[in-house]
């Protein structure tokens, strides 16, 4: 269920028929307080797991209905505004936005923006498939076949790189920052091209099927 809100409402009709079209459901919400009722008023099998907010509402700012949701959820969150400056983009992922988009903007953009945010969802749970070795992120192993596939700490911080981005393109640069954020200690280029070679051996994946190099632009990990 995706909660919109938006107190424009040719935008919240436009936007519940474009994402109905797209086989989601959704509930809509033009103020701050209709919002918080849609959250704490939640149907049984009609739990809200997506939220698109509008920055300025008539009874307050979106970012407050962000960090209440930031309370208790970790679902997807895109901000749709007209306020596209600097100041409020960096203020919205401080209070824990996924995405901002600028209005106007294109709804195939939203949309593929939304899917892609769902699919990590998908990949951030507890257990991941890759191929036929299972990834327990809850207690941090990997099996085959029953088995345990022993990693070190930089394989498996690594691995969780490709499972939190799957299905996206991710170049060296990239891959080497979020492993220096997260593991805070120096890992060179070299080192990344022997530690991706090691963790394709450890899932059965010489021949990056799995871990998929994308000649001249990087990799990308395939569920």
């Amino acid at each position: 269920m995706v909660l919109v809100v938006e107190d424009d409402s040719i935008i919240a009709e436009g936007l519940k028929l474009a994402l109905t079209g797209e086989g989601m459901e959704v509930t809509l919400a033009s103020s701050v307080a209709e919002a918080y009722r849609a959250l704490e008023n939640e149907e049984p099998g009609k739990k809200i797991d997506f939220c698109l907010l509008d920055m300025t509402l008539p009874d307050g700012n979106g970012m407050d209905i962000c960090m209440k949701i930031r309370e208790t959820s970790e679902m997807p969150i895109i901000f749709l505004t007209a306020m596209d400056d600097e100041i409020h983009t960096v203020l919205a992922f401080d209070k824990g936005a996924d995405d901002y988009i600028s209005k106007p903007f294109h709804i195939k953009e939203l949309i593929a923006r939304m899917k892609r945010l769902m699919k990590r969802t998908k990949t951030s749970a507890a257990t991941c498939a890759i191929g036929d070795n299972l990834v327990d992120i809850t207690n941090a192993k990997m099996t085959r076949a029953g088995e345990e596939i022993i990693l070190t700490a930089m394989e498996y911080k690594l691995l969780l790189v490709f499972i939190n981005h799957a299905g996206e393109i991710l170049d060296r640069d990239r891959i080497l920052n979020i492993l220096w954020d997260d593991v805070g200690s120096f890992v060179n280029d070299n080192t990344l091209t022997v530690y991706i070679k090691r963790l394709r051996s450890k899932l059965g994946d010489e021949d990056g099927k799995y871990i998929e190099t994308i000649r001249g632009q990087g990799y990308r990990l395939n569920l």
